[in-house]
């Protein structure tokens, strides 16, 4: 006998690629050996043996699917060899898997076949769907089986219902408190790092730099200190997240998207994921990146919200005995989302802007319950927040909004109506330059992951962008003289360098503080306070910065860079207008500065209502200026739109990540289910064997699997609807020895609570042993089981599918015919890689 991996299956077929879909191919097989590579055997038939019960899981080509005609199709896609054996994928089609050992009965007279591995050559056509095979999807469908329906029947009362909608609301003020006090824990000693840093090299260039004497004599001791400080951090935060959390890098809003649309990402919302990533956002920051702390709050809330709303830890292997109610997909999605939002509502002391902010960039599915709970938390966040910074300040009142604190500007803002084209102007400039920044941003992205591969390349990575951007700033503060008067001070790290004296430089004032600090000066600092050169420089090398640092290994938001260039052009093009116009008394710098801002961060994010909020309650304008702000933002999307997408939306798609749309993509319209689904499927009967269940998870990666009855012999593929099964139930219930034969061991015993005291971490199959003496049991998965899964006839459309799909959450779909039999499966993947 062979070993198995001295054997090949290849297929050929025999056509263009031209040719073409719904063309029909013949394939043709062919098996070669090591000891003789000559010998081959063309068009070799595997068939099924209809009297071996293991004849579901006979050797079929991979991406081969039957026909009505009965020949084959050559599909796109195949199993992912290469893929975690704790990472179960949800393959794109509920074909035989890639690694499936031959029947261990007899085949064309032959014992003991070989394992086959199959490998097709249109399986590059889709390399997108092999790299998301690592993505599962959840499961926010509720599975009504008896077991649920038996609780329903226990719990269906006023009492019960009261107290579980209390739960709800209690855990929601929890998320809270518990984000707001995490955000206070990043911000307070990211305040008083940056202000011990700043002071040291404020002293460094007054000690060593005199003015008018030997100018840039002394100026390398300063920069050496500023790369010493800014390198040790950044590197100390790339090495948390390169080795010990490398889902902690960048914002989180990709994930944590990807999550609420229904992804399983993972290690997404653990323990060890929100220390990593709270200590990355503090060293990123210290350390000078170009980057900012509010985008990493969300995925910081909803690692809290997931957390809290199971009442266990997975990590500290703790049971609280709580909240077992909501230890399901479906709950979490929603107490989740309530954290995005309580994290962005204290990032920027924006309760409304936070709970919109979760549903415009973030939410898949809500309802009226749903957002008046998010609300809630997003209050209570931004509250608890306002109340321990304001103490820690020693505030007599609560004044103290939130992490990204933009300051009240002290004139209300009015603009007059000859002013809209102007802001309209803004919206189109800032698309265009948010879409040249995510072109840019994602050929960078791309060239790191072809190139920078080794995990001490990356952290000398992120260390060399940290080493450019001290270097940058070190020669626009030698070569510019912008000296200002220092009673219009606008920083609390003033540095005379070259100036004289009772002056400051005001270059080295863009640069001496926290990001948040540089866009509060462009914001209020007087007219006169910048030379146009200076604003100039400074947006290109930030643009630049901004663009070189985003995609780095290390925990930071992009809000801030993205509005901090927009509010340095947006001051720019006011000043220029004004010493091109001086009679223009409308021109209000700080006025334009948030326009600009409003604008770039419109362009590269493509958000509108939730900014619009945000950028009004942290700056306190009047609503009269709301118009100004949304016609902005609209113009930024619809320019920016008609070249490239947002950038959280790029990042998701440069992951591989399978992300259902808002809508069903062009391609698809006009195909029928038939078109869509993958086939054969992999069946089990109402009452099946245990050996037969053990081998199907044994062999096969899918995730659903039909239920049948009417079976005729072994034939399962013939056999009628009447349910779907997870494998994460398979599991529980072979762990358990949940046998027909045992009945009367666990069946008082067995309840829904069962299953969802291993959630989220179902085990996996490799912790199932099953003695000789229990193959032949019979498993009954009538009580286990969905009998009610959606179904779909094979002619319904693409349009009518996706809109089930996508409103319900679904995970699987069964395509069935006239008969109710099954004759095909459709996954989210299906929608994306067919």
């Amino acid at each position: 006998m062979k070993k198995a991996d001295d054997v090949e299956l290849l297929i050929d077929v025999g056509s263009s690629e031209e040719e073409d879909d719904d063309s029909l191919h013949r394939a043709k097989l062919k098996v070669k050996t090591k000891d003789d590579p000559n010998k081959e055997l063309q068009e070799q038939q595997i068939e099924d043996e209809d009297d071996d019960e293991d004849d579901a899981l006979a050797i079929k080509p991979i991406g081969v699917e039957p026909t009505s005609s009965g020949s084959q199709q050559v599909g796109q896609e195949q199993q992912d060899p290469e893929s975690n054996s704790n990472i179960i994928p949800e393959n794109n089609s509920q074909r035989s898997a890639n690694n499936l050992e031959a029947n261990e009965g007899r085949i064309n007279g032959i014992q003991n076949q070989p394992t086959f591995y199959i490998r097709s050559r249109t399986a590059t056509v889709n390399t997108a769907a092999l790299k998301d095979d690592v993505y599962e999807s959840l499961d926010y469908d509720v599975c009504d089986n008896v077991l649920f329906k038996e609780e329903q029947k226990r719990t269906d009362n006023a009492r019960f219902n009261i107290r579980k909608d209390i739960l709800r609301w209690i855990i929601f003020i929890q998320i809270g408190v518990v984000t707001a006090l995490i955000a206070c824990v990043i911000d307070i000693p990211i305040e008083e790092l940056s202000a011990v840093k700043y002071t040291f090299l404020k002293n460094s260039v007054d000690n060593n730099v005199a003015a008018n004497i030997n100018p840039g004599g002394n100026l390398v001791i300063p920069y050496l200190y500023w790369m010493g400080l800014s390198i040790v951090p950044v590197v100390l935060g790339a090495a948390l997240v390169t080795y010990v959390e490398p889902i902690t890098a960048g914002s989180g809003m990709p994930q944590v998207k990807s999550y609420l649309n229904g992804i399983k990402i993972p290690r997404i919302v653990r323990i060890k994921t929100l220390a990593v990533k709270a200590v990355g956002v503090v060293t990123a920051v210290v350390g000078g990146l170009v980057g900012g702390k509010e985008g990493p709050m969300a995925h910081a809330g909803a690692v809290v919200a997931a957390g809290i709303s199971q009442g266990k830890s997975t990590t500290f292997v703790k049971d609280f005995r709580v909240f077992r109610a909501f230890r399901d997909d479906h709950e979490k999605r929603d107490f989740v989302l309530g954290g995005a939002a309580a994290g962005v509502a204290a990032a920027f002391g924006s309760p409304i802007g936070g709970m919109l902010f979760s549903l415009e960039e973030a939410a898949s599915f809500w309802n009226q319950n749903l957002i008046w709970r998010t609300l809630v938390a997003s209050i209570i966040s931004s509250f608890t927040l306002n109340i321990v910074l304001s103490a820690y300040h020693g505030l007599n009142n609560f004044t103290f909004t939130g992490l990204f604190n933009l300051g009240k500007f002290e004139q209300p803002l009015t603009f007059e109506y000859f002013e809209l084209p102007i802001f309209m102007l803004f919206g189109v400039t800032g698309g265009l330059l948010g879409a040249m920044w995510n072109s840019y941003n994602t050929h960078i992205n791309r060239f790191r992951s072809r190139f920078i591969k080794f995990k001490f390349a990356r952290i000398l990575e992120a260390a060399l962008v940290a080493v450019i951007g001290v270097t940058l700033a070190c020669v626009m503060i030698f070569f510019i003289n912008d000296c200002r008067p220092l009673g219009n001070d606008p920083t609390d790290y003033p540095v005379q360098l070259f100036c004289e004296d009772n002056e400051y430089n005001a270059v080295a004032a863009l640069w001496f503080q926290t990001p948040e600090a540089t866009v509060r000066s462009l914001f209020h600092d007087p007219p006169g306070s910048h030379k146009i050169l200076t604003l100039t420089v400074f947006t290109l090398v930030y643009y630049f910065l901004a663009c070189l640092t985003f995609g780095l290994n290390v925990s930071l938001g992009i809000f801030i860079p993205t509005g901090l260039v927009g509010a340095a052009w947006g001051r720019l093009v006011a000043m220029i207008i004004f010493y091109i116009f001086p009679e223009a008394t409308f021109l209000s710098p700080g006025k334009y500065a948030l326009i600009g801002a409003a604008a770039n961060l419109g362009g590269v994010l493509r958000m509108t209502i939730s900014l619009s909020v945000i950028l009004m309650e942290t700056t306190g304008v009047e609503t009269s200026f709301f118009f100004p702000l949304i016609v902005t933002l609209i113009s930024a999307k619809w320019v920016g739109d008609y070249f490239t997408e947002g950038i959280y939306d790029i990042q998701i798609k440069m992951s591989c990540v399978p992300l259902l749309p808002w809508e069903l993509l062009p391609k698809y319209k006009g195909l029928k289910a038939s078109q869509l689904m993958s086939s054969p499927v992999i069946c089990i009967k109402k009452c099946d064997s245990a050996k037969y269940i053990y081998k199907v998870l044994r062999r096969c990666k899918h995730n659903g699997f039909p239920v049948v009855e009417d079976v005729q012999g072994n034939n399962r593929e013939n056999g009628r609807v009447c349910g779907i099964v997870l494998r994460s139930q398979l599991i529980v219930i072979l762990l358990n020895s949940f046998y027909e034969e045992k009945k009367h061991f666990w069946e008082k015993e067995v309840s829904i609570q069962t299953f969802r005291n291993v959630y989220p971490r179902y085990p996996s199959i490799d912790s199932v042993r099953l003695p000789n003496e229990k193959e032949n049991y019979t498993v009954n998965l009538e009580i286990f089981m969905n009998p009610s899964p959606v179904r779909v006839s094979q002619c319904d459309s693409a349009s009518k599918i996706f809109k089930k799909f996508r409103a319900l959450g679904l995970r699987h779909m069964i395509v069935i015919d006239r008969e109710n039999r099954v004759v095909g499966i459709i996954t989210r993947k299906d929608f994306l890689y067919k």
